[in-house]
């Protein structure tokens, strides 16, 4: 096992964007991802979007990939847990600057659970509101979302949206709650089943009336490279890409604190009540069965008794870590 130096540059979180972060729900983070890295995400999507890379095993929404005109019939395409089946994948969920946010934000101990690729062509894409937490549960309750843009993203191609403050909600529960495990559900007075959360019509959308409690939604503008942490309650959404000529591309990814019992996993069942150990380790250390990472994308442990464990293999190009937004 080789070691990655200790002496890289780290990138820091101020004391007023922790404080925003708590307050509002969500942070900026611009520049984040250096150009080699945001470059590199991009190509890789190219190549799958243009049919150079074939990846209709991990989705079926996929296999218009060598059949372009079905596209046509999409709103939008997104592939699931692509960091389990690549390299580039991985790599850009564990990124080292995207990890030194987390430790600060949910930390010290950080759990990687999901990833996504979002293809949003013109004239597709959308999402109505929708907290995350909804979809993957995490006890104690410490999900994160960390939405890497990879194209410009403004209100004309289908930015994201969010509710500032609305992350301060309790998680609204499904009609059935069989299965459901927030315990916030049983002790608060006043939620209502999440009927049609996602949908975009917000007339059905029952989500839409706890937004409005928070006034006029935000877009997030990004920039290639810019990254955006949100909390895992934040009322968000997305419209539908209104240009005629630009791609909304984004590489979104999902963490927890990893002293935190997973009871989600995407795709493959897993044994027992929790699904820990089909996720990766990160930062820090846990109590809790964990995985590595498949390809040795460097993370920084803690042996048990506080000690650094270093990294595996070789870290991603290093680069400017940029400055926070809110």
């Amino acid at each position: 096992m080789t070691t990655q130096s200790n002496s890289r540059k780290r990138q820091s979180v101020r004391v007023e964007d922790y404080v925003s972060y708590h307050r509002d729900g969500y942070l900026i983070v611009r520049g984040l991802l250096p150009e080699a890295n945001t470059s590199e995400l991009q190509q890789w999507m190219n190549d799958i979007y243009e049919g150079r890379i074939n990846l209709d095993h991990l989705s079926p929404v996929f296999q218009w990939m060598n059949e372009k005109e079905k596209a046509d019939r999409l709103e939008s395409a997104r592939i699931h847990m692509p960091h389990r089946h690549n390299e580039t994948a991985e790599r850009g969920m564990l990124h080292a600057g995207i990890l030194d946010v987390l430790e600060a934000l949910i930390g010290p101990d950080v759990m990687a659970l999901q990833s996504m690729m979002f293809f949003n062509p013109p004239g597709k894409g959308g999402q109505g509101w929708h907290q995350d937490s909804f979809y993957i549960q995490t006890q104690p309750d410490s999900l994160i979302g960390v939405w890497i843009a990879l194209d410009h993203a403004d209100e004309e191609n289908g930015c994201l949206w969010v509710a500032p403050g609305s992350h301060h909600e309790p998680v609204y529960p499904p009609d059935n709650k069989a299965g459901f495990v927030h315990a916030d559900q049983q002790h608060i007075d006043g939620l209502f089943p999440a009927s049609a959360a996602s949908n975009m019509d917000d007339s059905v959308n029952k989500l839409s009336q706890v937004a409005s409690k928070y006034g006029d939604a935000i877009p997030v503008v990004l920039e290639p490279g810019d990254v955006l942490f949100f909390h895992s309650h934040l009322l968000h959404r997305s419209y539908r890409n209104q240009t005629e000529d630009r791609m909304r591309r984004a590489y979104v990814c999902h963490y927890c604190n990893a002293r935190s019992w997973v009871p989600w996993n995407h795709g493959s069942t897993y044994e027992g009540e929790a699904a820990n150990s089909e996720h990766i380790l990160v930062r820090g250390r846990t109590h809790l069965p964990y995985g590595a990472p498949k390809y040795g994308t460097p993370v920084e442990l803690s042996s048990p008794d506080g000690e650094d464990r270093g990294s595996l293999n070789v870290a991603m190009p290093d680069g400017d870590m940029g400055t926070m937004e809110m």
